[in-house]
């Protein structure tokens, strides 16, 4: 009888749990996949896990029933549950992943067939949202090209590898069409992709950039995608994915040829390819695979791009994006550092009691689409006037501030990012390159038109301690980041043990008004001289003691934070 059973969520953070679900899951050939929630059903006052599942967004996942409990209607009891917990959460259908053996029962609960493969099946319980988007494809189809091809991309980012791929296969048919991933799994969020190749693509006539779904290279169609793993499950995972596209992709648009870059060296994707003649080519789409482009002999990739900075490998119309996000990106890297003295991190709030992390993190999230707004706007052949530039800033400062509830979080970060990256987007559009001479005299000639705060406390300080601000810094051009900051960086071969002494250095060498306003100057020069010393000799114990010694003395060093985040980022695009 059902009412003898009862549901419960459970914790999967805790590790008996998490190690129970995984048996359990062991026992029916399952193993445990990313979740929001899982719930069991257990017989009252029982811990036998005797069903159980889990939710995903809107993606029902890990669900089974233990095998002599199979007749107790527990598998309809628990979708059901899963279901309605999807709904409370706003996502009015749900997907699934299983096995084809589970097919009679999930459609008995209304699920109808997306695509399948021979050991995996992708299902939804209403097909409206699939619908709409087969709808928006056909009203993009063009009934009169008699070759259509396809390409589906990530473009994290957009790079002259991406652009060679659509010229070569654009001058092969009438129509090309290229879907973006929609996966928000990229350094890149989804936006910021698909406006780099919609930008990218604009001047090739017979192409048309279109929106991605969550039916095309998703984390329901192919879960394992993003974990650069080939495995038996992965290879069942792009036969459904590219089941998924001839069923619902080609048809709708018309497609008879499907183009992909050549891939030497990533194994997941080189079989995706492999793959996708044996399977497309059964149903009458030509596979074209292009050899990849090389510069300077070596292949064009994206993975190559944000591992190296090259930004010469970046399309032109992706270098704002790449500015505005890979600042963004050091910024969170800055945060999510370890062990820094008096500093918030993913585990310390250091020396503060009115910020965290999760605030930090909403604040860069805020400050990111600004950063890329600035980027586009200086990514001219006339850089905007300051006044232009320092609005934009002060947009990214009130985002902030919404984001935080009114703490200022990274109003030092605002300014001096804004700074690099309008000098850094100009230099690149006039030189296509990043010519650091001009970058710098760019920075100190804005800096120069700008009129130094007189209401803050780093003005108090500058005032009473006759030390450098951050206007000051700009106005130099960060001559120290250049000359000292990144040099020294560049020359440790640890970069995680690297990022944490090169911030030692840069407050041992920095006059950072936050410490000043917290310690006066005695307390911020020897706080200079430590950081000196375990930046020299450092070990993970001595970084320790140091972040305890500035807590106890209530010393956060913000602006050096800033530097930091400045120099990685300068670092990184260099």
């Amino acid at each position: 009888m059902i009412s003898e059973f009862e549901i419960r969520q459970l914790n999967l953070s805790y590790r008996p749990v998490r190690e129970q679900v995984e048996r359990f899951l062991a026992t029916n050939a399952l193993r445990l996949d990313e979740v929001e929630r899982y719930y069991g059903i257990f017989r009252f006052e029982e811990d036998e896990i005797l069903a159980g599942g889990g939710i995903y967004h809107d993606i029902i996942k890990c669900v089974a029933v233990r095998e002599d409990m199979r007749e107790e209607r527990l598998f309809n009891m628990l979708v059901s549950h899963l279901m309605s917990v999807a709904r409370e959460e706003g996502h009015f259908s749900c997907k699934v992943f299983t096995k084809p053996t589970n097919l009679t029962i999930f459609r008995s609960l209304g699920f109808e067939t997306i695509g399948q493969s021979p050991k995996a099946l992708f299902m939804e319980n209403s097909l409206t949202e699939l619908k709409k988007y087969k709808n928006y494809l056909q009203n993009h189809a063009l009934a009169t090209a008699p070759k259509r091809g396809l390409i589906v991309m990530n473009a994290n980012p957009f790079t002259r590898g991406h652009r060679y791929l659509v010229e070569q296969a654009a001058a092969q048919v009438d129509q090309l069409y290229i879907i973006v991933v929609k996966e928000n799994k990229s350094l890149f969020d989804y936006r910021y992709r698909l406006a780099m190749v919609q930008q990218g693509c604009i001047d090739i006539a017979n192409t048309k950039v279109l929106e991605g779904s969550d039916y095309q290279i998703s984390s329901a169609t192919f879960p394992t995608y993003f974990l650069k793993q080939v495995t038996d499950a992965t290879d069942e995972h792009i036969r459904l994915d590219l089941d998924v596209c001839l069923r619902h992709i080609v048809p709708t648009l018309g497609i008879t040829h499907r183009f992909v870059g050549s891939e030497p060296t990533d194994a997941l994707t080189a079989r995706y390819n492999e793959l996708m003649h044996e399977v497309l080519s059964l149903q009458g789409v030509e596979v074209v695979e292009i050899e990849r482009l090389k510069q300077n002999g070596q292949v064009i990739s994206a993975s190559t791009l944000r591992k190296q900075g090259l930004l010469s490998m970046a399309y032109p119309t992706s270098i704002p994006y790449v500015l505005g996000v890979m600042a963004a990106e050091a910024m969170r890297n800055e945060l999510n550092l370890e062990g820094k003295p008096g500093l918030i991190g993913p585990h310390d709030n250091g020396a503060h009691s009115d910020m965290s992390y999760d605030v930090m993190s909403r604040s860069i999230d805020a400050i990111e689409p600004h950063l890329v707004k600035l980027a586009e706007m200086c990514y001219c052949q006339n850089l905007p006037e300051v006044k232009d530039i320092t609005t934009c800033g002060l947009q990214a400062e009130q985002a902030m501030l919404e984001a935080t509830g009114g703490v200022n979080t990274h109003k030092g970060a605002i300014f001096a990012m804004g700074m690099m990256i309008a000098s850094m987007a100009h230099t690149m559009y006039v030189d296509h390159q990043l010519d650091l001479k001009r970058t710098k005299a760019i920075i100190a000639d804005m800096a120069q038109q700008m009129q130094a705060t007189t209401d803050t406390h780093g003005a108090e300080v500058r005032k009473k301690h006759k030390v450098k601000g951050a206007l000051d810094l700009a106005r130099e051009g960060y001559a120290q980041l250049w000359d000292d900051w990144v040099p020294y960086y560049k020359g440790i071969a640890d970069r995680q043990e690297g990022k944490l002494r090169l911030l030692l250095h840069i407050v041992s060498t920095l006059d950072d008004n936050n410490l000043y306003h917290r310690g006066g100057a005695e307390l911020t020069k020897e706080a200079q001289q430590r950081c000196a010393e375990v930046a020299d000799s450092f070990t993970t114990q001595a970084a320790a003691e140091l972040n305890q010694w500035m807590k106890v003395h209530n010393l956060s060093p913000g602006g050096s934070a800033d530097m930091l985040a400045l120099t990685l980022f300068t670092a990184n695009i260099c």
